[in-house]
């Protein structure tokens, strides 16, 4: 079997690899906001891992022309507010598997979002979307019919996630994976540290666990997972890696109960469920495609 026959299924392995580093990143973000204000915990984890990845990046940075660096730093705003109100969500929440469910939602919304653009969602956008919102409303109904202020910025946020998607691929669509993402993890870095600088109470310093989980996240659940992912991207379609990364809420949820002893109620499962569902739906026929590979393939007589 020759290299381009095996890259498939390399980069199925290392998008796995990077749905469980990102779930582990939930994880390792819970437990550093033990001792660490929210944005400045986001805003100087991003930062360092920006830095890390600018020894990778530099060579293709160096010669990209001035108008695409401020592009790209500009869309980077739009990432520090998604990522701002994941983190004050997650900061607030109390079921880290629902939470990243809901998150997840933002995939479902990027071809809904494209529609500012003048793109036309396909037919399964619209059968997903009533299912998404079914299995919301069962979140919502497990609060005893309120929506928890988490779950409002965890919406928040996937729907700033999936405005980024759009925007990424019309605004800096000339501008290669990894310089595209060491530039928008340091404005991210850059503008929340600044004002968690601003508004936030500084601690006067961290405990030793504390900082273990802080370098974790910036290692793992950063740095490592975005070189990992774009690497990974590259070997294969968009379309392809998004439905393997949509089991970035299911490893989320499975390591929370067996790491913090979460549990879900009838309700919150079935709620978590159709949300799944609906995401399978919208990419049902890269779904299909990913099964074929898997599955074995089945041979006529």
């Amino acid at each position: 079997m020759n290299r381009i026959e095996r890259a498939p299924w390399q980069a199925d392995a290392l998008l796995l690899l990077v749905t469980l580093m990102a779930a582990g990143g939930w994880i390792f973000s819970r437990e550093a906001l033990a001792g660490m204000p929210p944005l400045l915990f986001i805003g100087s984890r991003f930062l360092l891992a920006g830095l890390i990845l600018l020894g990778f990046a530099w060579p293709s940075l160096s010669r990209l022309p001035a108008r695409r660096v401020r592009r790209s730093l500009f869309v980077g705003l739009l990432f520090s507010l998604a990522t701002g109100f994941w983190i004050m969500g997650l900061s607030v929440s109390s079921h880290l598997g629902e939470s990243a469910f809901i998150t997840s939602l933002g995939i479902l919304m990027v071809p809904v979002l494209g529609m500012l653009f003048g793109d036309t969602p396909p037919r399964t956008t619209w059968i997903a979307l009533p299912v998404a919102l079914a299995g919301f409303g069962l979140l919502s109904l497990n609060a005893g019919f309120r929506v928890e202020l988490s779950q409002l910025l965890m919406v928040c946020a996937a729907l700033c996630f999936a405005l980024l998607i759009n925007v990424n691929t019309r605004v800096v669509r000339n501008v290669a994976a990894l310089p595209l993402t060491t530039l928008q993890l340091l404005a991210v870095g850059a503008v929340l540290t600044l004002v968690s600088l601003i508004f936030e109470r500084q601690p006067m310093a961290l405990s030793t666990p504390v900082l273990g989980w802080f370098l974790a996240s910036v290692v793992l659940a950063s740095s490592l997972r975005y070189f990992l992912q774009i690497k990974a991207q590259g070997m294969t379609t968009p379309s392809h890696a998004s439905v393997i990364l949509m089991l970035e809420a299911v490893w989320t949820a499975l390591i929370a109960a067996w790491w913090l002893n979460e549990t879900m109620t009838p309700l919150q499962l079935s709620g978590c469920a159709l949300i799944f569902l609906a995401l399978l739906i919208n990419r049902w026929y890269w779904v299909r495609k990913v099964l074929r590979r898997w599955l074995p393939a089945q041979t006529s007589a």
